[in-house]
């Protein structure tokens, strides 16, 4: 009888769990039995892992062979378990040594020629290898650069099973011809998710570096809306007639918003990785990304679903980034309205019958919406042709719990004639407001120092109300605003996170009168005297 185990990993959602692969073999009639609760995937891993061994040069043990993924309870799916399973059968059979291979986390799928193919998680899955505290990791050469992010852990990447074996067993490792120049890598064929990328409006690498906010003409009110969101961290409604701006302004966001740190960009990468979105030869999302799906898209693409275990939707892919919800009243009702808890909690949670599975979603918001049917509708002119019934049924798509967690609503203007063609000053670029982008964050983060919170819009009401104050007497206006039933209690303490933003983009200790009415104006949309222009602090 011989017996080998080694290590592999199950994800679920991005977490994963470490699985003991063992082997065993008994004299009798030749058979293939796993066991473990796998999927309909891993089951076919029969056929994959014999012909590779086979076809590896290997001689494939004829006994009555049985696999197990321990612990048993934890659903398996995938085909990242290939290379854990072959490696257990070789080490049974003692073509390697079974001490070898027990301290060994392995992942990858294998090719009926013996070649090792990558697969979608690599990163949280050695992220979880790490946390169990394994040292030594084998994966794909092609996702090496990926999990090489995990500090601590030594990875091994192989193009083969010949190679793995070799490598174990202190042979010389042989060579494997390199694929034709000018032909992209097979090996890593059909690891992005059909259907994802430019076609789902998802942009892993954030803004088009084309983009720049100087390109805006105008837009005095919505420009500082969209430097006081990157600056907090708040979600954003851009309400205007059609052609004002309002895509330029949510595609140009991501050019100020800071770049992520490196514990963000891990949480970014990995959900990335499990969805397939990663691109060759990039293996860190270093900059926040944006997401800008179609107003058809369904519950499930834009939450998380999907059959089997629930994947990550847009709010996921979005996490550290922009979300923009362009047309956002012709998004279904139910559809919007299930951005209500991820808005809050900063996360996901999605039960199906295969599991629950929790997906990271903090995410920077952005609404696009026309006033009206016709898009003409404004307190200035009359050139609507829409009755007051439609319009009300119109505005009314946007549920008001919803619009309570956004905060920051701005009416975008028509741009005239005279501002598209003017050659005066541009507005200020990019780089001159995310500079200024920056330092709020710095004066945020210092202030936060200790907390489990890094940005103004993470800050929850109690803690403002009771360690976060603002200047004497600032808040009055706000606090009969509340008494008149302008803004909710959930509004009141949005008005003191934007208010804080707006004193750490002004560099003032704490929010002053000024900044108070500013946030008002901002959060309410009804103008309150207040120059919409931030100045730059001196």
């Amino acid at each position: 009888m011989g017996f080998a185990r080694t290590c592999s990993v199950a994800l679920v959602g991005v977490e994963g769990v470490l699985v003991e692969v063992q082997a065993d073999l008994e004299p009798g009639v030749a058979a293939f039995t796993l066991v473990g609760l796998p999927d309909k995937s891993l089951t076919e891993s029969r056929d994959r892992v014999r012909a590779a061994v086979v076809n590896s040069g290997g001689e494939w043990p004829q006994k009555k062979l049985t696999v197990g993924l321990s612990p048993a309870s934890v659903p398996k799916a995938g085909s990242g378990f290939d290379l854990a399973v072959a490696c257990a059968v070789l080490g049974a059979a003692e073509r390697i040594d079974p001490r070898v291979l027990a301290e060994i986390v392995m992942i990858g799928e294998l090719g009926l020629d013996g070649r090792v193919r990558p697969v979608r998680g690599i990163l949280p899955a050695v992220l979880a290898a790490a946390d169990a505290g394994y040292e030594q990791v084998v994966v794909p050469e092609s996702a090496a650069a990926e999990a090489s992010l995990v500090p601590g852990v030594s990875v091994l990447g192989v193009r083969s099973l010949r190679q793995l074996v070799a490598v174990l067993t202190d042979e010389p490792v042989p060579e494997e011809a390199p694929d034709e120049q000018g032909r992209p890598d097979p090996l890593l064929a059909g690891l992005r998710v059909p259907g994802t990328g430019a076609a789902t409006g998802m942009r892993g690498g954030g803004a088009q570096p084309d983009h720049d906010l100087a390109d805006v003409v105008g837009q005095t009110s919505a420009r500082t809306a969209v430097e006081v969101a990157a600056a907090g961290g708040h979600h954003l409604f851009l309400e205007g007639p059609p052609g004002a701006g309002k895509t330029m302004l949510a595609e140009r966001l991501p050019t100020v918003l800071p770049p992520l740190t490196r514990q963000e960009s891990l949480e970014v990468t990995a959900v990335h990785s499990v969805a397939g979105l990663l691109p060759p030869g990039k293996p860190l999302v270093e900059v926040a990304p944006y997401c800008a799906p179609h107003h058809s898209a369904t519950m499930q693409s834009l939450v998380g679903g999907g059959p089997g275990v629930a994947r990550p939707g847009a709010v996921s892919l979005a996490h550290r980034g922009v979300l923009f919800l362009d047309e956002a009243p012709e998004f279904h009702g139910q559809t919007l309205d299930a951005l209500r808890q991820p808005l809050e909690s900063g996360h996901v949670v999605i039960a199906r019958s295969a599991g629950v599975v929790r997906y990271p979603a903090r995410f920077l918001m952005v609404l696009a919406a026309n006033p009206c049917p016709c898009g003409r509708f404004s307190q200035r002119d009359s050139l609507c042709d829409c009755p007051p019934s439609a319009i009300r049924r119109y505005q009314a798509r946007l549920s008001g719990p919803l619009l309570d967690r956004v905060d920051l609503r701005v009416e975008a203007d028509a741009v005239t004639r005279a501002q598209l063609t003017g050659r005066g000053a541009r507005g200020e670029s990019s780089a001159a407001v995310a500079a200024r982008v920056r330092a709020a964050r710095e004066r945020a983060s210092a202030r936060l120092a200790g907390t489990p919170w890094g940005a103004n819009s993470e800050v929850p009401g109690r803690e403002l109300r009771s360690r976060f104050h603002a200047a004497g007497g600032a808040m009055d206006e706000a606090e009969r605003s509340l008494e008149r039933g302008v803004l909710t209690a959930r509004g009141i303490d949005r008005v003191l996170r934007v208010a804080w933003t707006v004193a750490d983009l002004a560099g003032h200790d704490r929010p002053d009168a000024g900044d108070v009415r500013l946030a008002l104006q901002l959060r309410t949309g009804v103008p309150r005297g207040v120059p919409m222009a931030l100045g730059v602090p001196t």
